[in-house]
């Protein structure tokens, strides 16, 4: 589990894909604009980087399969390997060893810029009418009005805390930030220079002077607000955690009483004594997107790959394994805690700053000054973990 650019001109990078896409089993045809325009016969395989729990197969439980079914059904054999985190999914697709990758929003446009995904012709999936409109055409998945891929599934980074330290509840990030001293050691984290973004999410609430408007979109000076915010906070700090299963042990020990967390983390902590809330500040998230390489040798597997994993059946069985929100309704059909996901409120969902990939051109629109890109953040993250 778990996700200087500028990403104008990165249209280019879908050539390949339509060389690919009109020869590929025969019949398929491509577009001025470098998509296909229908697709030819499956290659037979298709190569798939995702995260953990994202190509199911039954070899890990073998009541949870999603990948045989599309076997069957396409005569596309999957091979797959999983990844840990957003920058060493960038630099495995630079192998381009993979048809398809599920990047988050930290790694979307990085892969974009780099011409290492390509755009793909969302009218040739017939899955993709029934998503969510609220994911679609978003600045982690497209570029310039066009679409880089489907939405998977989408998330809130939420506010976790034992209920025995705090018995009156939370309902600000406060707890980890301004109030982190009153609980030090036992304060955590997410590890990723994409937590930057937190820190500005709470900074645009409680110090509205600093002009924060997106907190994917820091100028210098906001960059070094949230910075100076996150080296206090790191003063107080048990534990950053990557990996979800070190934070359920770190919450059942008592190791940790207050941090970041998914949904999913707090509905796997056996202790019964944690809770979790989306702040009243708001909050980042995620909603990774089904991408095709730019160089993919199986393009028209990898399409009927992008539409089965939106189906609905798939979608909820992907999603509800992971402990995520389905992407569209029609997939709440197969579960029975969409309500528990806030899957398909839009209201909720306008809360979550979804992880985007800083760059240098702002992301809030701004023209007059230029923003910090990724690799910055990449350099403040160090600095602040020292």
């Amino acid at each position: 589990m778990k996700r200087t650019i500028t990403a104008g001109t990165a249209l280019l990078a879908s050539v390949l894909l339509l060389s690919a896409c009109g020869t590929a089993g025969g019949g398929g045809g491509g577009g001025t604009d470098g998509m296909p325009t229908e697709l030819g016969k499956t290659e037979g395989a298709v190569s798939i980087l995702a995260w953990p729990g994202y190509v199911e197969d039954g070899s890990n439980d073998p009541a949870v399969d999603w990948v045989s079914g599309f076997e069957d059904a396409t005569g596309c054999t999957v091979t797959s390997k999983t990844y840990g985190t957003s920058d060493e999914a960038f630099n495995l697709m630079k192998s381009g060893d993979y048809d398809v990758v599920a990047a988050s929003g930290d790694a979307s446009l990085r892969l974009v810029a780099a011409k290492e995904v390509a755009p793909v012709n969302t009218d040739l999936l017939k899955n993709y009418a029934g998503i969510f409109d609220f994911l679609k055409m978003q600045s982690w998945n497209s570029v310039d009005g066009v679409s880089y891929g489907i939405p998977h599934g989408y998330g809130a980074n939420l506010l976790m805390y034992n209920t025995d330290v705090f018995p009156g509840g939370l309902d600000s990030w406060s707890a980890v930030f301004d109030d982190a001293s009153q609980h030090a050691g036992q304060v955590t984290a997410y590890d990723s220079p994409i937590y930057i973004a937190d820190a500005a999410v709470y900074l645009m609430a409680t110090k509205p002077e600093l002009g924060i408007k997106n907190p994917y979109a820091l100028d210098k000076d906001q960059l070094a607000a949230a910075v100076d915010l996150l080296k206090e906070q790191r003063k107080s700090i048990g534990e950053y955690w990557s990996d979800y299963l070190k934070e359920i042990q770190a919450f059942e020990t008592g190791d940790s009483v207050v941090g970041t967390t998914w949904q999913v983390i707090q509905n796997s902590i056996t202790t019964g004594n944690t809770e979790v809330v989306l702040p009243k500040e708001g909050t980042t998230g995620w909603s990774d997107t089904w991408m095709i390489a730019s160089n993919a040798q199986h393009p028209n597997c990898a399409y009927a790959w992008l539409d089965w994993i939106a189906s609905p059946e798939v979608n909820a069985q992907a999603t509800g394994y992971f402990g995520e929100a389905p992407s569209s309704q029609a997939a709440c059909d197969y579960r029975d805690d969409c309500e528990a996901y806030h899957a398909g409120d839009a209201d909720y969902a306008s809360k979550i700053w979804y992880w985007s990939t800083p760059i240098a051109d702002c992301l809030d629109g701004r023209t007059d000054v230029t923003c910090t890109d990724y690799a910055e953040w990449t350099t403040a993250w160090q600095e602040i973990k020292g």
